[in-house]
């Protein structure tokens, strides 16, 4: 069964800019204009996008002044892993039965 946390990383992972957005702090910490200046989108859209991330739990938000900063925290996405591996494993046997059809096809 997918905890409820998993759903809400699920959720925030199914948004293309929430998914660069992480992309982009796997990098290192970023404050909230520099993430903004990456999309063709307005700061307060992107701000929802890190808001949604933060309830999901993969950013933390740090202030420094006026400013914000955002760190990737890549724990909630283990859960999400252990949940997808029996699926992988799934599609590598699926991915190996047609090669060998192939290859018995076009030897």
């Amino acid at each position: 069964m997918v905890s409820v946390v998993a759903v809400d990383v699920f959720s925030a992972l199914a948004n293309p800019v929430r998914r660069q957005l992480l992309e982009a702090l796997r990098e290192g910490p970023r404050a909230a204009g520099d993430l903004a200046g990456r999309f063709a989108l307005s700061r307060p859209a992107v701000s929802e996008h890190l808001a949604v991330l933060r309830h999901a739990g993969l950013v933390r938000e740090e202030p420094r002044g006026r400013h914000r900063y955002y760190h990737l925290d890549a724990d909630p996405l283990a859960e999400v892993g252990a949940w997808l591996h029996p699926f992988e494993h799934y599609w590598r046997a699926r991915m190996g039965a047609l090669r060998d059809l192939l290859d018995e096809e076009n030897p």
